[in-house]
């Protein structure tokens, strides 16, 4: 059994630096890896990025994010890279790390992701550049994730974004702005690899489980979603997703 626990929508400052590590009691005991979904700063300043990776250095378990479009609002995300990779935390961007978790080998690729929408009611990469920009940013994205999935040496698959593959975890936005949460294109991706497993943020008043269409369990981290620290989740048999009866006690 991998325990996996996940967040995302950390938004820190130096106004709380310290604050949500004091949340993070006892992961270490209870998790094999920590999965944190993007958005770990408010205006992707370094000076936040050198916060979030105070609040993530040294949690006694592997520690894997992604950036969110927050990590990128002041053109600083290489630098916040760096700055969360020299404090021993793996940031992923199109491609995957695997990591020993009681001898089964757990594969985790992702990166920030996009938008675009969903089947029906989504984008085209048609007309102007500007639109075809937008649309080919995920095609592209899409297309690493997939690869990055693929070629993972692992017994177990997981997809780490900060957008959505799927709609299910959205309900609760506005649909006129689900273009903007994320695109199907990473759940046909998701699906194409096998994975077990998706996690992402970034929908703060969506909902917190979904699933594929090829029946990949999803879930939304995003803090204002889970309402705790992380959230706990159990792979059994390689291809069962249960939520954790530890995760109710991750948080407050």
């Amino acid at each position: 059994m991998i325990r996996v626990a996940a967040v995302g929508d950390l938004h820190v400052g130096p106004e709380v630096a310290g604050a949500y590590r004091e949340r993070l009691g006892g992961l270490a005991g209870n998790a094999d890896v920590f999965l944190v979904a993007g958005d770990l700063t408010r205006h992707g300043t370094v000076e936040e990025g050198r916060v979030a990776a105070g609040e993530l250095r040294d949690l006694g378990v592997p520690v894997i994010t992604v950036l969110g479009n927050h990590d990128y609002h002041s053109d600083a995300q290489d630098e916040i890279t760096a700055v969360l990779r020299d404090a021993g935390i793996t940031v992923l961007e199109g491609d995957g790390t695997v990591v020993d978790c009681q001898g089964v080998r757990l594969g985790v690729a992702g990166g920030k992701g996009f938008g675009g929408g969903f089947q029906g009611r989504c984008a085209s990469d048609f007309g102007e550049p500007e639109m075809k920009a937008f649309v080919g940013h995920t095609k592209e994205f899409a297309g690493r994730l997939g690869c990055a999935l693929l070629e993972l040496d692992a017994d177990v698959r997981v997809a780490l974004t900060h957008y959505s593959p799927v709609e299910d975890t959205l309900a609760g936005e506005p649909p006129e702005i689900y273009p903007f949460l994320g695109s199907y294109l990473m759940a046909e991706a998701i699906d194409a690899a096998g994975a077990t497993l998706a996690i992402h943020g970034h929908a703060h008043k969506g909902t917190e489980k979904g699933e594929t269409p090829g029946g990949v369990r999803v879930r939304n981290v995003a803090l204002p979603v889970i309402h705790q620290a992380y959230a706990m989740y159990c792979i059994d048999g390689f291809d069962e997703v249960r939520p954790s009866a530890l995760a109710s006690g991750a948080a407050r």
